[in-house]
């Protein structure tokens, strides 16, 4: 059957052999299915040439093959939970999330799993569970967001600095070039480059990163550009700091894929390190303050302690809750009316050892006047707690009105010694351009999810919410810090990497990009050439 292509595309060659599904057409089905992919989670929002759901291999293949003839990109899609613009473009929307959705190998002795990049995180460690095993990075949407999606952001979540991010725990993947050849990236690899195909683009991959790389004044620029070391979510550009210092680059390039936004290969298997399940007792300290910069204060001593997490969430959340008819019987462990709250967990064996960590915190904060009320949680009152900080967070996206929360510079990370200064500046910059913000998240790991809220309807608004980035990225300069922590550059930041990193570091990126990609195949225009916002 011959089908017109919107665009003049000849997708009717690519249809006959293709065994997933292809949406391209003008018909009401097709623009419907498009519509639904011009956005993700994030206030981007493009129309694709065309929504592709590949069923086999082959099938990705076929795309690259196509993409390459006809000068178009291709962007890799999970669940779309993505708040940078990642799966936005007018290229064609890759949704691996029906057919590549399958766990292949679990090996409870060595502590790994195999799977293919549509398996959903709170899914897989279900299946992991009955191995008192599981998957330590978390997102907040960690019930529908899929391995593959990150991967490309390298997400991390809650629990952070104790279970680390996807990077720290990928140890292989297997993925398609930009040549339609599938290869092996593995932390664990002892083959030779010499072994691998003469003039192959791995084989080539492998040796200009590596001239790359053990090139002094590269190693220079790298060290001193990238965001100093105690920032431990670092997620803006290629990883290349984490290539450094190693004789060979080849069980180093699963991190480089990681954070990499789907724009250097395209993943069709991975294989990830697992933990144990979380100790027996869970313990949660939750620390009332009467101002926010306080409350980062007590984060610092907290951290002290080597807590599993440690959350903020601030007034102007915990106020969303208290008139819901369903969470506000959840605040019952908040004493008066605290300015921020401060959540530190902690594990042990047994309640008792959780009990005497809890003291050990509370009675460094009384020493050094922070805080005021310190109850400790366990079970079920310590879960309700938890609800209250994630609810307050979803109530405020349902604000009457056109002036709302958003995701700008909710990703921005520092050291956390760098956290309460940091807040204090990022502060005057908001009452410069006088908007309110909501700050919450991952306190302890340097990185608040501080959420300015804008009309992003008029143009006033838009050109605030780049003006509030700009601001912020000098910010960040100042403090060494990171645009992004978790979230990844995506449209929203990508602008900014430039000025971020300096221009021969960018450049780089960009050297990095055209060997593995050097027709913009995957995910063009992400990191590197960014459109402006």
């Amino acid at each position: 059957m011959f089908y017109v292509s919107a665009t003049q595309l000849p997708f009717d060659q690519l249809f006959p052999t293709f065994e997933g599904e292809l949406y391209f057409d003008n018909s009401i089905q097709h623009q419907a299915i498009r519509k639904l992919y011009a956005t993700d989670a994030s206030v981007y929002q493009e129309m694709p040439t065309a929504v592709a759901l590949p069923r086999t291999v082959q099938d990705i293949q076929k795309l690259i093959h196509f993409a390459t003839e006809h000068d178009i990109t291709l962007i890799p899609r999970a669940a779309g939970t993505s708040l940078a613009g990642q799966v936005v473009g007018n290229g064609i929307v890759v949704d691996i999330s029906k057919y590549f959705d399958k766990v292949l190998e679990i090996n409870a002795q060595e502590r790994w799993v195999r799977v293919q990049p549509g398996v959903i995180r709170d899914d897989l460690n279900f299946i992991l569970k009955p191995y008192g095993l599981m998957f330590g990075p978390e997102t907040s949407t960690a019930n529908r967001a899929m391995i593959g999606g990150m991967i490309g952001n390298n997400s991390c979540g809650l629990h952070s600095i104790s279970w680390g991010t996807t990077r720290d725990h990928l140890l292989e993947v297997k993925a398609l070039l930009s040549d339609e050849s599938e290869v092996s990236f593995s932390s664990q690899s002892t083959v030779h480059s010499s072994q691998w195909a003469v003039g192959s683009l791995q084989s080539k991959i492998f040796h200009q990163l590596s001239e790359i790389l053990s090139n002094p004044h590269n190693q220079q620029l790298i060290q001193e550009k990238f965001p100093k070391k105690t920032v431990t979510r670092r997620n803006s550009g290629y990883a290349l700091d984490a290539l450094l210092g190693t004789d060979t680059i080849a069980p180093l390039l699963p991190k480089l894929i990681a954070g990499s936004e789907g724009t250097l290969c395209f993943i069709t298997e991975a294989k990830l390190n697992l933990l144990p399940l979380p100790p027996a007792e869970l313990g949660l300290i939750c620390i009332h303050c009467s101002s926010l910069h306080e409350s980062l204060l007590a984060n610092a001593v907290a951290m002290k302690y080597q807590p599993l997490a440690s959350e903020l969430v601030d007034k102007y959340i915990m106020d969303f809750t208290k008139e819901h008819n369903e969470y506000r019987h959840n605040r019952f462990f908040i004493e008066g009316d605290p300015a921020a709250m401060l959540m530190v967990e902690f594990g042990a064996e047994t309640r008792t050892e959780v009990e005497a960590m809890a003291l050990a915190v509370v009675t460094d904060l009384k020493a050094q006047g922070l805080g005021y009320a310190y109850p400790l949680l366990f079970g079920d009152e310590s879960k309700k707690a938890w609800d209250v900080r994630k609810a307050g967070l979803g109530l405020i996206r349902n604000l009457p009105g056109d002036t709302q929360p958003v995701n700008l510079i909710e990703d921005c990370a520092v050291a956390v010694e760098d956290l309460p200064d940091y807040i204090a500046d990022l502060g005057e910059v908001l009452q410069k351009h006088n908007v309110h913000a909501s700050y919450y998240a991952h306190a302890g790991a340097g990185e608040l999810h501080v959420e300015p809220m804008v009309n992003l309807k008029t143009s006033e608004g838009k050109a605030k919410f780049r003006a509030i980035l700009a601001d912020t990225a000098v910010l960040l300069k100042k403090y060494n810090g990171s645009l992004s922590g978790e979230h990844g550059d995506g449209r929203l930041r990508g602008e900014f990497i430039p000025f971020m990193m300096g221009e021969e570091v960018y450049a780089l990126f960009r050297e990095v990009k055209n060997l593995f990609d050097p027709k913009g195949i995957f995910n063009r225009g992400k990191i590197v050439d960014t459109p402006p916002m």
